[in-house]
């Protein structure tokens, strides 16, 4: 047997033997779950991968990890004396060096690999959503960065350990190099310049495994840490060679083997650098999510569109959100080649290299930080990446585009406590009427009070949470409206969100068309806040909520509703008003939608259509930027089917969207065995594994 493996196999070996190792090991993995846990719930609705997330809550644990698993590598041989004895039989220090980093490595790994056995366990347990149509090779390339990281903290944490006679001093060298000094000045850096924070993961060893787990793979970044891993054993080696000539005669020799090491330092800056100069970065497809990586609503937009269509990204190569657009892009690209349908070409124009086709740009009136989408050599839409991007956006523009309509208004009514398309507060619409603008509807503020026209672009009326009643004569408009007196002898359109249990003239309103507004709030005991309601009874029996099936909405205080007695659903003719559940919560029905009229008869156009939804805080600014639901695509779906369009067929929300599902009594339960649970069986079983190996003769 080598000498590699026999001082990897003892490593290993006197490792097992010691308690710290099983506390160091549970530690490890209890630190990991807790970031985990604490990550999923702040990535919550983004566009994160579970494989991603997983990742980059192992790497900042991971180098305290290897700094303690290492501290004893060859601190305890100079302790004891057992030195002296490797060092007088003819193996190569190289050797001796190499085998005890092959064995904390392999520790290391292995702590990272049962990491991630109980992680995948507590999320299928759990959340079983999120693993719909993730494989196990989805987390291969987030596994491999972390053990190439582990790797060079490995190597560092035993050169640390050469270099000291006590493990821990010895622990406490590696982890001020490899913890303390540089995220201590990483944090210093970013608190003295906070513009240069990036949104998630800033660090960036960080940063380099969750673009290693997307598929972005640094070739610099490879070459450097194969560098540095080199260096840290060569040091580690020519320390322990050191051993071998004490006293004052040897200072030679000692004085040479330290210039050595300054030599190969110098080296290793050298390779760093030029790796990170000639730095070529790989976006392979990887993810383990296969088809499913774009919703079937985009899918079906790529595949129904035709023609080519320019997507040009107007940013700094420099910005930090330039790679991750980079890499949407070419991932939205290969999607629509893969489905035969519209051709998309991407550019990339930076305003400070790409001088001729910035100035284009800018005449044309496109601001720096833009995505501009241009068909037959013109633009036919810009997007602010201030303003939100990703594959809804994109879906959404190429869609109106490549098959465009009369672009229709959404009148928001006014004057009675609405709540406004144009606050970019919390308490705000402007994210749902921003989602409008983009699907190509113009959104316009309409008092009725002061007898505005509605000019024959309505596509409909928004009533968004009024708190006080409407005028007698601000309802005869209303009624008109509905009844057709206003457009073009068509049926009226209206959405109305209250949540109000005695919304006064609107619930009169509603219970003329059919819709009874009950008095009393739901509650419910699956929430998320504890104040809210987590809804999953979407109908599969009418369009806007057909798409909705198995997913959830959450509502805040909601009120519930039931068929007046003006519904008639066995009635016939076009006088008859169907009412049609859409949304359940148990036996409350907490939106529904209200008709008259059928479609093609001879005496109305189109029907009357009235959707009532009880709660109008479901799609404030503060709730469609914190929750992961179906809110928002329900909220888009019915106002497809009131403007008369095609309501979506298949779900709109991205299939890349990170949903758990989870309530606020799942979550706290998955915290407590991912956090607690799971590290404290396996603290318990190491702990008595390693007392039974210790009575062994």
């Amino acid at each position: 047997m080598s000498p590699v493996r026999v001082t990897m196999r003892r490593t290993i070996g006197m490792a097992r033997c010691l308690y710290s190792t099983a506390l160091v090991r549970s530690g490890f993995i209890a630190a990991c779950a807790a970031l985990f846990a604490f990550n999923l719930d702040a990535s919550e609705g983004g566009q994160a991968k579970l494989s991603s997330i997983w990742a980059v809550s192992v790497s900042p644990m991971l180098s305290a990890l290897c700094a303690l698993l290492g501290m004893d590598a060859w601190s305890d041989e100079k302790k004891s004396g057992r030195i002296d004895i490797l060092l007088s039989s003819p193996v190569k220090e190289r050797d001796y060096v190499i085998g005890k980093f092959l064995g904390v490595w392999t520790m290391s790994v292995v702590s990272i690999a049962v990491f991630l056995a109980a992680s995948l366990s507590c999320v299928r347990a759990f959340a079983p959503r999120m693993l719909d149509g993730m494989t196990l090779m989805g987390f291969i390339p987030g596994f491999l960065a972390l053990a190439v990281q582990s790797a060079l903290w490995s190597a560092t944490a035993v050169a640390c350990s050469a270099l000291m006679r006590n493990a821990a001093a010895a622990a406490t060298l590696s982890i001020g190099i490899l913890v303390a000094l540089p995220r201590g000045i990483w944090f210093a850096l970013s608190s003295w310049s906070p513009v240069g924070r990036s949104s998630f993961g800033s660090f960036p060893v960080d940063e380099q495994a969750f673009d290693f787990a997307t598929g972005l793979v640094s070739t610099g970044m490879l070459v450097s840490y194969a560098v540095l891993t080199w260096f840290a054993l060569f040091t580690a080696s020519k320390l322990i060679m050191e051993a071998r000539f004490p006293g004052r005669a040897s200072a030679g020799m000692r004085l040479s083997s330290r210039f050595s090491i300054f030599l190969a330092a110098a080296f290793a800056a050298l390779s760093v650098t030029l790796a990170h100069r000639l730095d070529a970065t790989l976006d392979l497809p990887v993810g383990g999510t296969g088809d499913t990586h774009f919703s079937a609503r985009t899918r079906n937009v790529l595949a129904e569109a035709r023609g080519s269509i320019t997507v040009t990204l107007f940013l700094e190569r420099k910005n930090p959100s330039f790679r991750e657009l980079g890499h949407f892009m070419r991932s939205f690209a290969r999607q629509a080649e893969s489905v035969g349908g519209v051709s998309l070409e991407l550019k990339y124009v930076d305003p400070t290299l790409d001088i001729g086709e910035a100035q284009r740009l800018v005449r044309a009136g496109v601001e720096k930080g833009s995505l501009v989408f241009e068909r037959n050599g013109r633009i036919a839409d810009t997007i602010r990446l201030a303003d939100g991007w990703g594959e809804r956006v994109f879906a959404s523009i190429i869609e109106r585009i490549a098959t465009p309509f009369r672009r229709s208004s959404v009148y928001w009514t006014s004057g009675h406590g609405e709540s406004s398309p144009f606050d970019y507060g919390t308490e705000g619409m402007s994210d749902i009427a921003r989602d409008l603008a983009i699907g190509g509807y113009v959104n316009k503020i309409v008092d009725l009070s002061q007898g505005e026209p509605l000019n024959d672009d309505c596509a409909m009326i928004v009533v968004a949470g009024a708190r006080n009643d409407f005028s007698a004569a601000e309802m005869d408009r209303l009624r008109a409206y509905l009844n057709g007196h206003s457009v073009a002898g068509e049926g009226g359109r209206l959405l109305v969100l209250t949540d109000v249990p005695d919304a006064g003239s609107i619930s009169t309103m509603l219970a003329e068309w059919g819709i009874r507004v009950k008095q009393a709030r739901l509650e419910s005991p699956r929430t998320i806040s504890g104040t809210d309601v987590i809804a999953d009874g979407f109908s599969a029996n009418h369009p806007v909520s057909r798409p909705f099936a198995g997913q959830q909405a959450v509502l805040e205080h909601p009120v519930s509703f039931t068929p007046s007695s003006k519904a008639d659903e066995f009635g016939t003719g076009a006088d008859r008003i169907r009412f049609m559940e859409l949304l359940s919560c148990g036996n409350a029905c907490l939106a529904a939608c209200a008709e008259r009229g059928e479609t093609g008869s001879d005496l109305a156009l189109r029907p009357t259509r009235i959707i009532a939804v009880g709660d109008v805080g479901f799609v404030l600014n503060g709730h469609l930027r914190q929750l992961a639901n179906a809110n928002r695509d329900f909220f888009m779906n019915a106002v497809k089917y009131l403007s008369g369009r095609d309501a979506l067929t298949e779900s709109g929300t991205e299939a890349d969207r990170l949903v758990s599902g989870m309530d606020r009594a799942t979550r706290s339960r998955f915290a407590f065995y991912l956090v607690a649970a799971v590290p404290g069986t396996i603290f318990i079983l190491s702990m008595l594994l390693t007392a039974r190996r210790r009575r062994r003769p």
